[in-house]
This record gives C-alpha cells, sequence and structure tokens, in this order.
C-alpha cells in the first residue's frame, strides 16, 4: 500500500472537565462523520500523556488532496461542536516534498 500524499493533522488538548465527554463524541460522531467527506481516505486518533498531566490528541486524516477541504460535507463537519471553546488545537496540512 502506497503512503499518502496529502494529510491533514489536527492535535488537541481538552478541557479535563469534557474530556471523557469530548472522547466519546470525537469517536462515535465526529470521527466518522470527517472520514465520510468526499476525499478523505482515512481517518485514526492517537494520544499522548502530557508532561504537566494533561492529554494531547492528534487525528491524522490522509486526503486525496487539498481539494477534500473545500467540500460542502466538510465544511459542516469541521469544528468542535458541542465541545467549542473546550478545546485548544492546531490544523496542519501536509502534502508529501519531492
Amino acid at each position: 500500500m502506497a503512503l499518502a500524499t496529502h494529510l491533514l493533522i489536527v492535535a488537541a488538548t481538552v478541557d479535563p472537565s469534557v474530556e471523557a465527554d469530548w472522547n466519546r463524541w470525537y469517536n462515535e460522531i465526529h470521527l466518522p462523520e470527517i472520514r465520510d467527506c468526499p476525499g478523505f481516505r482515512s481517518g485514526q486518533r492517537f494520544v499522548s500523556p502530557g508532561l504537566d498531566g494533561t492529554r494531547r490528541y492528534v487525528a491524522i486524516y490522509e486526503v486525496d488532496g487539498p481539494e477534500a477541504f473545500d467540500t460542502p460535507e466538510f465544511n459542516a463537519r469541521r469544528g468542535w461542536g458541542p465541545f467549542t471553546g473546550k478545546v485548544t488545537w492546531e490544523t496542519v496540512r501536509y502534502t508529501a516534498a519531492g
């Protein structure tokens, strides 16, 4: 299997008071609905314990190309839904070099 040439990487830290509910929402609703957007091939989440006791989450999505970010489906589903304001995040888009 060939490696993806386009990635969307979303890193997030969540308010501990909503973390359990946020994980349930992300795993059961958000991740599947983003993976189902046109141009998205796959998506998976990872977690790492932070030095200060908080956990840092990363979602990595393989996409067909930059056009995947311009679909009505993606634009309607992106964001933190009921957890807006409870998540500190960073999004980075990568394209294979060379």
